[in-house]
């Protein structure tokens, strides 16, 4: 028996952190999905590095005359955002697809249209929330134009995210109900257990994926969800 060592996040090795999460897309994701999970993957980078370049966007509004809570704020969002956005809404996406778990897409629908939520508030961009969107770019323009046109890029990249976001939201759940999937199915995972063991169906994931004894977490059957289009 081996053990599968956790690779996510990469870490230099003289870090006493370890990484917290097994991330294999080739190995644990069916081939007809691996496109789709890297693609929302690369989302989340784009998220992040969203969030990055708000930062400097803040620092330039700030710098051009504007609220050092915006910096503040924007800082706090980067810090809080990018590692929850990868385990709230990610995670639950990578093992649903792993595991073919109807509970997993649940919490990917629920947190992942929050998600959209916010991302389409943060395009608008309230001033005096630490984001440099549509409203507080446009407005500031008329104090500060080189200041504003490095905030246009936040504004820009929060749009493109939030029209990407949506995409995403809709074609996950058309596979999902494609395939089958229902809250009634994922009712009777939470009421069994499924959802956190899934020791009874290990037998299965060996089969197919000719894996030895160690497992994921949430071992399964290849999930069966029709393709209807390329995306």
């Amino acid at each position: 028996m081996t053990d599968r060592v956790n690779n996510f996040p990469p870490l230099p090795h003289f870090l006493r952190i370890k990484p917290c999460f097994y991330q294999n897309v080739e190995e644990e994701i069916p081939p007809l999905h691996r496109q789709l999970v890297r693609r929302v993957y690369n989302l989340w980078i784009l998220y992040s590095v969203t969030l990055c370049v708000n930062v400097v966007s803040c620092i330039a509004w700030w710098a051009g005359g504007g609220n050092a809570v915006n910096f503040g704020f924007s800082l706090l969002w980067l810090l809080l955002f990018s590692p929850c956005s990868y385990t709230c809404w990610f995670r639950p996406l990578y093992k649903a697809f792993r595991a073919d778990s109807s509970f997993n897409f649940m919490a990917f629908f629920f947190v992942f249209f929050l998600q959209c939520v916010l991302t389409l508030i943060q395009a608008v961009g309230i001033s005096g929330w630490g984001v440099c969107g549509w409203i507080a770019t446009v407005m500031f323009f008329s104090s500060n134009i080189g200041s504003a046109v490095v905030m246009l890029f936040s504004a820009v990249l929060f749009t493109l995210v939030t029209v990407l976001m949506g995409l995403v939201l809709i074609r996950v759940h058309r596979l999902y109900r494609g395939g089958g999937g229902s809250m009634q199915r994922a009712q009777e995972e939470w009421s069994t257990g499924l959802w956190k063991s899934a020791p009874v169906r290990e037998a299965g994931f060996n089969a197919v994926t000719g894996t030895g004894p160690s497992l994921p977490q949430y071992p399964a059957a290849v999930p069966n969800y029709p393709d209807n289009g390329p995306w």
